[in-house]
């Protein structure tokens, strides 16, 4: 009983890997492209904010890089629909919530 239990705590365990590691890809294709020319057009460049290292650093939570995309900010447009008019977004059917989760997750790594 024991050896199922680890087993399927294995099967399960590498079924959320491959889920992240599936969702980063989404997330760097809708970095890479949306509004055209991708985030990075902007957030590459060392005068606007640094995605990647502001999350990676802790200091950007999910919750508030999801209201900034959701509501814009600054000079940041609101940019959802740009991220579900990504390719990758529309063939895996992602929803709002789930296609931020996925740049969030690709800025993370």
């Amino acid at each position: 009983m024991k050896k199922l239990l680890g087993a399927a705590a294995t099967v399960a365990l590498l079924a959320l890997s491959a889920q992240a590691s599936a969702d980063a890809e989404v997330g760097e294709k809708i970095y890479k492209q949306a509004f055209g020319r991708g985030c990075g057009a902007c957030h590459d460049i060392s005068s606007n904010p640094q995605l990647a290292a502001l999350i990676k650093a802790g200091t950007l939570k999910k919750d508030k890089f999801a209201e900034v995309i959701k509501q814009g900010k600054n000079g940041m447009p609101k940019a959802v629909e740009a991220i579900l008019a990504v390719g990758a977004v529309k063939k895996a059917g992602l929803t709002e919530d789930q296609a931020i989760d996925s740049v969030y997750e690709f800025l993370s790594k």
